[in-house]
Order: structure tokens, then sequence, then C-alpha cells
């Protein structure tokens, strides 16, 4: 990465949108120290990244990828309390928890918390690891490509009943993908990066209409 400046408000939607190896996940990864900066600063929940223990940090942050790393040999509901365990909650919480968030990711608890991952479609592991994502009602999420591994279809639902679910909620979400079309789709605003460095931030209707060429070859891609 070099010279990125960036701010994310409470309440964006903001996609990190860019070729590979143009800097998204390491991007990603400094927000939650998983990479430490070689010179500058990163500030996450206002905080210099540097003053929080890294996890109590990372206690704080949601944090989804597209392999989503369920634990195989637990089922759902076991999953999807990991957090809310480790912060100490009793257990008649944590379920309660969990069972409100398995039906607003729409697995209904009754049907899927005693499934194991292996019995469940890549849509609804992706849903799963959503739901744990937000198991502690953490006032961040990060998405590292989450639905990049999914066909087409199960990739536009999920898409469209993630960005109602985030304009729900009201969480503050960084979001990464390669895919334009899921950028614009999802993000209230759009960060392109390339080469390591920021070439664009804004809305998804100013992103259509900006001149720089690596926004232009993505935005051809909108109208292919």
């Amino acid at each position: 990465m070099r010279d990125l400046d960036l701010e994310i408000r409470t309440g964006d939607v903001l996609v990190l949108l860019g070729r590979s190896g143009s800097g998204k996940t390491t991007t990603l990864k400094l927000i939650n120290a998983l990479v430490r900066a070689g010179r500058g600063s990163v500030a996450t929940l206002g905080r210099d990244v540097a003053a929080w223990e890294p996890h109590e940090l990372r206690r704080r942050i949601g944090y989804v990828i597209q392999d989503v790393g369920l634990f195989p040999h637990v089922d759902v509901l076991r999953n999807v309390t990991v957090v809310p365990e480790l912060l100490g909650w009793d257990a008649a919480r944590r379920q309660a928890r969990a069972r409100e968030l398995l039906a607003l990711v729409g697995l209904p608890a009754d049907e899927f918390a005693r499934r194991r991952p292996r019995e469940l479609s890549g849509g609804q592991r992706q849903r799963v690891g959503i739901a744990r994502a937000l198991a502690a009602d953490p006032p961040l999420l990060l998405l590292d490509e989450p639905f990049g591994a999914l066909d087409p279809l199960t990739r536009g639902d999920l898409q469209r009943e993630f960005r109602d679910l985030a304009a729900r909620l009201g969480k503050t979400v960084v979001f990464v993908t390669h895919d334009v079309r899921e950028a614009v789709r999802i993000g209230s605003r759009i960060a392109l990066l390339s080469a390591g460095r920021l070439v664009f931030d804004g809305a998804p209707d100013a992103f259509r209409a900006a001149e720089h060429p690596e926004v232009r070859a993505f935005a051809r891609m909108l109208d292919a």
C-alpha cells in the first residue's frame, strides 16, 4: 500500500474494489490488525490499532471470508455463538441471540440450528458465517470476497439479502470484491484501488461517471 488515505464513516457500506493484487485484502487486514502498517497510522473504532489488544479489537469486529471457516464438528448454533461465549454471555442469552440471527439470515433455528456445516449448501454456510459475524452485535463488519465461490444465482440472492440486511441493521461495513457489479449493488461508497493506491472514492453513481482510466476499465464491465 502507498499513501492510502481513507476514512470510513459510521454507517458506510464501503466496497473495496480492484484487480487481484491491488491491495484490497491488505487494507481490510490493516483495519483489524492482521497486518501492521510499516508507516503512518491506522485507527479502528476510534483508537489507533496499536493501542488495542488484538483479541479485544477482533471481538468487536465481525469478519466474514469466502470459505466461511465454520467449525465442522459442531452444529450451526454452536458456530454462531462462539464469540458471545468468549465474551462470557450465559447460555440462555447466547441461544436466544443465535436463534434471532438465524431467523434474520433466513435459516430458522428449528430447522437449521442442529445441522453440521457439511449438511448445508454453500449459500447456507455463508448465511451462517454472516450470523456468526453479527452474534456479539459488533459495530463494524469486514467481509473479504464472501460470495466469490458461489454460483451466480445464489450469489445474486445473497447480494440482495446482504444489502437489505446492512440497511436494516445500520452497521458500518467494509466489503472486498473484484466484481464491479457486486460493488454497485452493495456499496454506498466504492473505493477503487490500483497497485496499492486509491484512485477513486465515492458513490456508485459518481463511479459510473468518473473519467479515471482504471474506473473506466471497470465501469465498462457494467455495460458488457
